[in-house]
């Protein structure tokens, strides 16, 4: 394969390409084992032939067949595409429409083998986050999006490209559902079979939305979050000496590392995989690796007594390492750690998601899929363990938080002491870190906004950078709430120092937490730079799921909503059709996000700017929209802070009328009502 031209050409069967099946020097995701009986697999396997003519059906069937035995998946490795897979400038595809060319851009980012966890498995991140199911699903969005006019929206299924509809031109380009499963059979047994027969998929959050754009994406995040645990549970501003142990060096988790180093502390991260712990070495992301746990603790307690600012890999078990840290302070009295969470993909905890710590890298992975019962039980004792090494360290001066991965709540069904009494089915000995410090943020309308600059050139973003500098100054300067001016400056902190720490990776991408008014006047600075050329290409607008409005999950992005309604999905379903009929380009609505399969409702959008009028207006309105609707659910549900704000928002708005809680009288007058 040469050419984008080519890629967009359709199926390449005549001739098929050479089945070079999979590569080697990349990492690939773990077996499946679906369990599929005789007819689930002849059902499978049928389900994938249908992409394909009758004639080069007898030679595909007996290859799929065998990816079905050995992989638990057929992936259609024949058709990885041969072209460096890369985000091209926009301006390079074949398309006629500015919109397809900008979702290619984005597709091609997600897959990645810089960015991608698993690419030739078409996973981004999270060990299951799917850009596609197969790789014929791939080849025909590419062909559709390059043949897409502006009376046309393509129709996703689940990584399966449904075809080319007509709509109109104000309409979305592409509209993606993933995972859509009947709430009654909407189980991890259930997603393991539907998925392996190529009828449903986990698209994470931002890989089967197209939106990811490397750990790059989740690192202002994790610096607010550790920036915030500082404030909160330490009472400082100043993190130097400080010690943070965690684990993960994965397509999220990747940004522990940098974000250590910009919040000025001393970052220990524990990860399995060596394939991805040098990955991030060498992108720059992690500054020291040691496979030695003496050495490990050794260098922590080095750059504890010199304050120095460090990212230190250990490539081992992070039980392992808390076990360790138990021991140190046992045998010495010394506390060596302050803060600590856990960022392994336990939403994907018997899957690869999680490594017990009886077993090392590889033989994990063997026992995964030849007995899938025993490595089960073997991830709950480990999570047994980990838990208690925790507990015992959080009797001294140490905090630590669930990072929304779902490790409290996979940890519990496992029988750990997580334990809260007399807590909500939300709420467990620690806190996950929405409830104490994300939580609020959100509340104040703050959320991972960001954009890609599709012409690829570094300097767009350079310019990007400056004028979303400019709005938050000028925001100051006219004067906002003091709970705003925080946040404001903290971002202006964060965009100033971006550059200089290479967050790059993938496209020319940017995240910047924001509320609804910066990220209104950021959109509209952008559209006008394109306009006068001082930006040389269009700017896809986008955001994570994991955001104001975007995410209805109880264990994480709704986990303090306190009313009861944290466990319903009205938000997010709401979010993603308001967004597309506000003006957004296209638009994605996901189960599955975070916290696993059966526990999360999330959506997000990309909109692009092309220095039109009419992309201007779709901005405010679509923008507008997609903040105020988790401001106001978090209002209703008693949140202070999103009422104030909300408030405010309405008189600046004549025509955003919201519904506002009364205040309710004292549990005294409920229970005498009640029980009387």
């Amino acid at each position: 394969m040469s050419s984008l031209q080519e890629l967009c050409s359709g199926l390449p069967l005549r001739p098929l390409p050479e089945n070079q099946g999979r590569w080697t020097g990349v990492p690939h995701a773990p077996v499946r084992t679906p369990g599929l009986s005789p007819t689930e697999q002849q059902l499978a396997l049928r389900n994938a032939l249908r992409y394909f003519p009758l004639d080069v059906q007898k030679l595909l069937a007996p290859e799929f067949a065998q990816e079905l035995r050995l992989y638990g998946h057929i992936y259609m490795y024949r058709f990885c595409p041969r072209i460096e897979m890369r985000a091209y400038p926009m301006k390079q595809y074949p398309s006629r429409t500015k919109a397809a060319a900008a979702i290619m851009h984005m597709i091609m980012n997600n897959l990645d083998p810089a960015v991608a966890q698993f690419p030739q498995e078409l996973v981004t991140y999270g060990g299951n986050g799917q850009v596609f199911s197969n790789w014929a699903q791939f080849w025909l969005t590419m062909s559709y999006l390059s043949q897409m006019t502006e009376e046309q929206t393509l129709v996703m299924y689940s990584g399966h490209p449904l075809g080319l509809f007509p709509s109109s031109p104000g309409a979305p380009r592409l509209v993606i559902t993933n995972g859509m499963v009947i709430p009654n059979y909407s189980s991890r047994e259930e997603y393991e079979k539907l998925f392996a027969m190529g009828v449903t998929m986990y698209g994470q959050m931002t890989a089967g939305s197209y939106c990811y754009i490397g750990p790059q994406g989740i690192v202002h995040g994790t610096v607010l979050t550790v920036l915030n645990a500082g404030r909160r549970y330490l009472g400082i501003e100043d993190l130097a000496g400080k010690v943070f142990v965690t684990s993960g060096l994965g397509g999220m988790s990747g940004a522990q590392a940098k974000a250590s180093v910009i919040v000025g502390c001393i970052g220990v991260i524990a990860e399995v995989d060596k394939a991805a712990l040098m990955k991030r070495h060498q992108q720059g992301w992690l500054m020291e690796v040691t496979d030695s746990l003496d050495q490990c603790i050794e260098r922590l307690r080095e750059a504890r007594k010199k304050k120095e600012v460090l990212s230190l890999g250990y490539h081992g078990n992070v039980v392992a390492l808390w076990e360790r840290l138990v021991q140190e302070l046992d045998m010495t009295g010394e506390l060596l750690v302050d803060l600590g969470s856990d960022q392994t993909s336990c939403h994907n905890p018997f899957s690869g998601g999680y490594y017990p710590v009886q077993l090392g890298f590889a033989e994990a992975q063997s026992l995964m899929a030849s007995d899938p019962a025993t490595f089960k039980d073997l991830v709950q004792e480990s999570l047994r363990r980990q838990v208690s090494a925790i507990n015992r360290l959080a009797k001294e001066n140490f905090f630590f938080w669930d990072y929304g991965n779902a490790f409290l709540l996979e940890a519990q069904r496992a029988g750990a002491d997580v334990a809260k009494k007399g807590a909500e089915r939300t709420q467990f000995r620690y806190p996950s870190y929405v409830q104490h410090i994300m939580g609020d943020i959100f509340s104040l309308g703050f959320g991972p906004f960001r954009w890609v600059c599709t012409s690829g050139d570094p300097q767009d973003l350079a310019v990007t950078d400056q004028l979303a500098t400019s709005v938050l100054e000028e925001a100051i300067a006219g004067g906002v709430n003091p709970a705003v001016k925080l946040q404001y400056v903290d971002n202006i902190r964060w965009i100033r120092e971006a550059a200089k720490h290479r967050l790059v990776v993938g496209s020319q991408a940017r995240i910047l937490y924001s509320d609804q008014k910066g990220r209104v006047a950021i959109a509209v600075a952008f559209n006008q730079a394109i306009a006068h050329g001082k930006i040389k290409a269009p700017v896809v607008l986008s955001r994570d799921h994991h955001d104001v409005s975007g995410t209805d999950s109880p264990f994480r992005e709704t986990s303090n909503i306190y009313d009861g309604s944290a466990f319903c999905a009205d938000m997010a379903v709401q979010n993603f059709v308001g967004d597309a009929f506000r003006g957004a380009t296209w638009v994605a609505l996901h189960n599955g996000g975070g916290v696993g399969w059966g526990e999360v409702m999330n959506g997000g959008f990309g909109l692009v700017l092309d220095g039109t009028q009419e992309a201007e207006q779709k901005a405010k309105m679509m923008l507008s929209w997609d903040v105020s609707n988790g401001v106001a659910r978090r209002c209703w549900s008693g949140n202070q802070k999103a009422y104030e704000i909300i408030c405010e928002t309405m008189r600046e708005n004549q025509g955003l009328v919201v519904t506002l809680p009364h205040e309710v009288a004292d549990e005294h007058m409920l229970q005498k009502a009640l029980w009387s």
